[in-house]
Order: structure tokens, then sequence, then C-alpha cells
């Protein structure tokens, strides 16, 4: 509710047209803060709010508007103005925002820009989704590598002007190809020896990002090394710009995202909830429902087949959704687990004969524990005067579904990743129906067995 203290006056500021008061608005309040406390203003209330300050503290709260309000914004208020504050955004946030404005728009946008930004959007747009291209930013402090440590200095005092953020100081040759880098406390130290060359103290054994490379491999190397920061090259190792580690949060959030969808059994929505079109949203859940209706139709049938053996033991038709749901539970754990393991890197594919033994033996632990309750239950639901091997059927029946489970759960992301896929598309609905056409025919068969 703390968004909403703010709003009262902000939209009596607004109605009195209070420049004064929604400057210091803008300026007393941490950029974050000032976004959150506009939430409750539509696109143009809040455009007029962030108009009465300075340029700096405008791009800075504009930045941290919800995606959909900043959309709004570029598409609906005065293309000159707009302009204005895209020229001034970060290079990778200029990209992702502009992709998302209808194309007549963007046109428009472009011709006003300045030439140096309009070129740096066109290159970094061209990079394909999902790579270290598309979210690297090009704002980057850079020295050369013949620079002595006093010239170094004057050269990142001068760099400080342009960059607001400098991470590390990454030193180029005369080509621009990265040879290392160097840290403000070499820097410094070296002042006892101003003449001392970079190429001289420099660190040349660094971690890198292909500008080709998916982004979620680039974030797992940020994370493991613990960077503020990584370098992406070229394949002529030519520095092209940075990935930040707000950049990699950003990527996380929408990797896991999208694994979370995958994992729900729906196709990962290309912009949020509210601005996905209904048609939109049918397809990317009936596509995957149409797919599962499939499986549980095969379910279905092989129950039809076994219509006989139904009719001469009835009360197995009782006992169908614990098998059921046993088996594909135990399936959609295994699946979960795996397909973070793989996301997080803590599973690779050639750890696949160590995952199949886990699982197996973790079946059996949770498959034997099932079994005694389903014994206990057998007792007492099934009907008197049946053959003392007819109480076997539901323990070895949940047994056998949650090994099974366990082990198509577990083995069939390794599997997808082995081939190039995205594991999370093995989603646990998906695991627990294939699971649930398998428990069936082992259920009918061991009642035909022991029945």
């Amino acid at each position: 509710m703390i968004n909403t203290l703010y709003l009262p006056e902000l939209r009596e500021m607004l109605a009195e047209n209070d420049s004064a008061g929604l400057r210091d608005f803008c300026e007393a309040l941490n950029p974050v803060r000032a976004a959150e406390f506009m939430s409750g203003l539509d696109s143009a209330e809040t455009w007029q709010v962030i108009q009465q300050t300075d340029f700096d503290s405008r791009v800075d709260i504009f930045l941290y508007l919800d995606d959909d309000k900043k959309t709004e914004i570029l598409e609906t208020c005065p293309v000159e103005e707009v302009a204005d504050l895209v020229a001034g955004l970060p290079p990778d946030d200029r990209v992702d925002l502009l992709q998302n404005i209808d194309q007549t728009r963007l046109k428009k946008v472009l011709s006003i820009i300045p030439i140096e930004e309009r070129r740096d959007f066109q290159r970094l747009s061209q990079y394909p989704e999902e790579t270290a291209g598309a979210v690297m930013t090009t704002e980057i402090a850079r020295l050369t590598e013949d620079l002595t440590t006093h010239e170094a200095l004057n050269e990142i005092a001068r760099q400080i002007e342009e960059y607001e953020t400098i991470y590390y100081l990454y030193v180029v040759d005369a080509e621009d190809r990265l040879r290392g880098i160097v840290s403000a406390r070499q820097l410094l130290a070296g002042m006892r020896q101003p003449d001392t060359r970079l190429h001289d103290i420099m660190e040349s054994d660094l971690v890198l990002a292909h500008v080709d490379e998916d982004q979620e491999d680039v974030a797992n190397k940020v994370a493991k090394m613990d960077l503020l920061a990584i370098p992406v090259v070229d394949s002529q190792h030519k520095l092209l710009g940075i990935i930040t580690h707000d950049d990699v949060i950003d990527v996380v959030r929408e990797e896991a995202t999208e694994d979370a969808h995958r994992i729900g059994a729906v196709d990962p929505l290309d912009e949020s909830y509210l601005r996905t079109s209904l048609l939109t949203l049918s397809w990317k859940r009936g596509f995957w429902l149409s797919f599962l209706f499939f499986f549980a139709l095969i379910t279905t049938i092989a129950l039809d087949n076994y219509e006989s053996v139904m009719d001469k033991w009835k009360w197995l038709m009782a006992f169908i959704p614990l098998v059921i749901s046993s088996g594909g539970n135990s399936g959609s754990q295994s699946a979960t687990l795996i397909i973070t393991a793989l996301s997080r890197k803590h599973v690779e594919v050639s750890d696949l004969s160590k995952v199949v033994v886990r699982e197996l033996s973790v079946g059996l632990l949770l498959g034997g524990s099932l079994a005694a309750l389903g014994f206990i239950a057998s007792l007492f639901i099934m009907p008197a005067g049946l053959p003392a091997s007819a109480f076997l059927i539901i323990p070895l029946t949940l047994l056998a579904v949650v090994v099974c489970g366990t082990l198509i759960g577990s083995v069939l992301p390794i599997a997808f990743e082995s081939i190039g896929w995205d594991p999370a598309i093995m989603s646990t609905p998906l695991v627990a129906g294939i699971v649930d056409i398998i428990g069936i025919v082992i259920y009918v068969n061991l009642a035909i067995l022991l029945g």
C-alpha cells in the first residue's frame, strides 16, 4: 500500500500544474521509489511528472517503471520528447524497449535520435535473441596496452565523464582486441613507477563471453565467478561490450520464468500476461493441452482394452486414481529436480549414469514406502475371498510405477539436453501423462498375473 501514499498529492499537483512540486517529488526520492509511487498513474500522467525534472533524473526514473508503462510511454507520448529520452538510455535498455514498440513508431523515433545512437541500436538489434550480443551494453571504458599507469589514470578520469559506472578497466591493443584487465588498485600502486606500461601489469587470464553465446551460459559464468561484469568479444577477440550484473539478474529472471512456463506445460509468453492477447494466450496454453489430451486418450484406450479384466475384478477400478497419481507425482518430482539441476549446471549430460542410480535408489525407497501404505489400504478396501496373491497387486504396482516415474522423469530431461533441446520442454504434466500410460499397463498385467 505504500506506493499509494503519494498518489493524492501527485494527482493534485498534476491538476494544478505544480511544476515545482513535481520536480521536488522526482528529485527528493530515489528513482526506484519515485517509480513505485507513480505505479497508480497512467502513462500520460507519469510522463507529465518526470518531464518536470532534469534529463538525467528523468532517464533514471523511466528505467525503473514497469515494462508495460515504458512501452506505452514510447508509443503514445510526443515523439520528439520520447526520442530525446531514448537517446539517453543505456544501449542495451534502448534495444530492449524499442523492439517492443510499433514499427511505424520505431521508424519515427529512429529518424530523430542522433546517428551514433541509431547505428548502435541497429548493430545491437541484429544479434539473435537470448545471446550475449543481445543483452550487452557498448558503453564500456577501455585502455590501450601501450599506456603508462600515469596516462591510464588520466584517461580513466576523462572516460568517467562519459560512463556513469566503470566496473573493470579493460586493456585492448591497437586493433581493439581484448588483451587483459587492470584494477584501479594496480594503477594507483603503479604510480610509484608512473612509466610502467599496462601490458606489463595487466591480468591476461580472463573470463569471456562470445557474442553468440547463449545468455543463460553467460549468466552462469558470472554467477560462478562472482563477477560484476563480463566482457563480450567476437571471433577476432575484439572487445564489443560488457554484460553487467544487473543484466545477468534480468537474464536469470527471464530464464526462470520460461522454465516455469514450460514445466507447467505453457509455451513461454513473449510479453507480459496482461499484454498478451487472448488468442495468443489460448494458443500457447491450448497447444500443450491438446498434446497432453493425446496422452490422456492413450490412457483411456489402454483402459478400454482391459475392459474384460475390469469387469472380472471391479475392485481394480477403485485403485486406478491411486496408481496414476503415485506414478505421475513421482515422475513430476524427478523431472522438476533434474530440470532445475541442469539449468544451474549442477548436473551435466555426462552424469546420466549417476542420476539413474540415484533416482533408482530413491524410487525404490519411495515406492517401497507407498507400497507398504498401499498394502494396508488394500486389506480394508479389497473384497474378501480373494487369493492371498491378489493383495500383492496394489503394493507391487505402486513400487513399479514409482520407480518408473522417477526414472522417466529424470532421464527424459537429460535426453533432451543431450540433443540440444530445452529440458524444460519435458514438462511435469507431460511426464505424468507418459507415466500414467505405463502405470495402467503395469497395474492390469499384475492383476492378471496375481489375481
